[in-house]
């Protein structure tokens, strides 16, 4: 792919000042460090550059860089209220039943006492019921090995969040 006919997005992405740039970023992931060696690594001849970049950054990330970034996510089941990207990603609990919600609240609740943030999943084409079994069972892991666990979903997260950011026509 030549620069010229690279995806609309990615070639604003490529063009924003730095201050644009970093706020469209940060929409994508809240870590600065990930921001940060995502904006150093511009410009980005393809969006295959762009998801390598984001990688390669979020496995440099520190535990307290992915404090910073889960901190950017709600509660599966509790999508920030006008936040239009959280409720699309969290669609599968949209028609969950009240038990299911209450079962999910008292899981998100329990997981957060045990590791000291919220249960983060790369909830994108997930059902309630797939988002529930996938707490159930990652709340019996050991701290480390769910937060490498966390930093491979937040690699997920990120890659379908730049990937509509490089489609988007309109101004970022």
């Amino acid at each position: 792919m030549t620069p010229t006919s690279a995806p609309p997005g990615l070639l604003r992405l490529n063009a924003l000042h730095e201050r644009a740039a970093d706020a469209a970023l940060h929409e994508v992931c809240a870590s600065t460090a990930w921001v940060t060696r995502l904006l150093a690594a511009r410009p980005f001849a393809t969006p295959e550059d762009l998801y390598a970049a984001s990688d390669a950054a979020m496995a440099g990330l520190s535990a307290a860089d992915l404090r910073e970034a889960m901190a950017g996510h709600p509660p599966i089941g509790r999508p920030e209220p006008g936040d239009p990207t959280s409720a699309r990603e969290q669609r599968g609990m949209a028609g969950a039943s009240d038990e299911l919600r209450a079962r999910m609240l008292e899981l998100n609740l329990a997981y957060q006492e045990k590791f000291g943030h919220v249960f983060l999943i790369c909830a994108t084409g997930r059902t309630g019921e797939e988002m529930r079994e996938a707490i159930e069972q990652r709340i019996g892991n050991a701290p480390e090995q769910e937060r490498e666990i966390v930093r491979t979903e937040l690699g997920k997260i990120n890659r379908i969040r730049l990937a509509r950011l490089v489609e988007e026509d309109e101004t970022v």
